[in-house]
């Protein structure tokens, strides 16, 4: 009789087990990032733009050493982005404030990165001081299918001057075999003061939606992805009552937007800062696909900011601060004043 209900106990204490493990699930995850890579310009002078002005042109000394240290840390920061969790670099990371290809190519063939064979999505803009973004990508994971840039005409209130300043890039493609959009922004600064300079970024704004209406009307169901460093917070105007992005995935509608990011700001969590305040510039919004429950394709998992200890001034009139890589004229062998940003995407697959 006891022999029996060992037996008994054994059994069931298998068949639990068993149904645990045909209970655990698998999922794949990768990571999407944005990152402003402040100021990442080569030493060469480039006589059809405004490149003097960069913090590394107007420094004195061995410029082309401090250059190859600006692009080693900032590739040190990339390969880290999301590893603790995607085990990875980002599969796709778009960046803003970098001055042309080359500077890219120089970035991805750094030795902490070549061996991610990230591709590059690039086009020229006509800002004032020489900027673009791009899109940088993974080619085993992510393969772009259609990209195009897209000019932001704005004017000065006052002069009624034209304002130069970045496209929008709009880059779809597949993730293993799945359509997503993302869109690369880097919107007019607060330069002149936030209330003057807030119509820049409205029309911003609007060029950002419209890319997204321009997606949606040939798939409402289309994955896309809203990134760059908007100079506004989540909770502006640009941000709220244009894009109308939500903070409540709930409230998010089949062809609305949800910003992970307006959370944080409102616990006091930053992504850059000025004057002992700090913002949310950067950020990350995503469509409503993304939100679903159905975890056979890629769903969005959760939003972070990359600010670990080694980005963080530790002393002096900056402490917490990002370290940025450039002050009072020199170079500080840091990284950028903004943070990067990041969401993990994942999906389910078999054992």
């Amino acid at each position: 009789m006891i022999k029996s209900r060992i037996l008994i106990q054994i059994f069931l204490i298998l068949i639990f087990f068993i149904s645990n493990a045909q209970e655990k699930k698998i999922f794949k995850v990768h990571t999407i990032a944005f990152y402003n890579l402040e100021n990442l310009f080569d030493t060469i002078n480039d006589t059809t733009k405004f490149d003097e002005a960069s913090p590394i042109m107007e420094m004195k000394g061995d410029i082309q050493e401090v250059y190859k240290k600006k692009v080693h840390n900032m590739a040190r920061v990339i390969s880290d982005i999301g590893y603790d969790t995607s085990k990875n670099s980002p599969a796709i990371i778009g960046v803003s404030e970098v001055e042309n290809r080359e500077v890219l190519e120089d970035l991805i063939n750094d030795p902490l990165l070549l061996d991610k064979d990230y591709g590059i999505v690039h086009y020229h803009s006509p800002d004032a001081r020489g900027i673009d973004v791009a899109l940088l990508y993974q080619k085993k994971i992510f393969t772009p299918l259609y990209t195009s840039s897209h000019e932001l005409k704005i004017y000065d209130d006052i002069t009624r001057e034209r304002v130069y300043t970045r496209d929008q890039l709009l880059v779809s493609g597949k993730l293993d075999g799945e359509m997503i959009h993302l869109i690369v922004n880097h919107w007019p600064s607060r330069s002149g003061g936030e209330a003057r300079s807030r119509p820049k970024r409205m029309a911003a704004a609007k060029l950002s939606k419209h890319l997204v209406d321009s997606v949606q009307v040939k798939d409402p169901y289309a994955k896309i992805f809203i990134m760059g460093d908007l100079n506004d917070d989540p909770t502006n105007g640009s941000v709220k009552d244009i894009l109308k992005a939500q903070s409540d995935r709930e409230d998010v509608g089949l062809k609305g937007i949800y910003n992970p990011y307006e959370n944080y700001f409102k616990d006091g969590i930053g992504s850059n800062a000025y004057r002992d305040a700090w913002s949310l510039f950067d950020q990350i919004m995503i469509t409503k696909p993304l939100l679903e429950k159905d975890y056979s394709s890629y769903r969005f998992y959760k939003a972070a900011i990359y600010n670990k200890n080694y980005l963080i001034n530790k002393r002096g009139r900056w402490k917490g601060y990002p370290k940025r890589s450039f002050a009072d004229g020199g170079f500080t062998d840091g990284f950028s004043d903004h943070f990067p940003v990041y969401v993990h995407v994942i999906k389910e697959v078999t054992p």
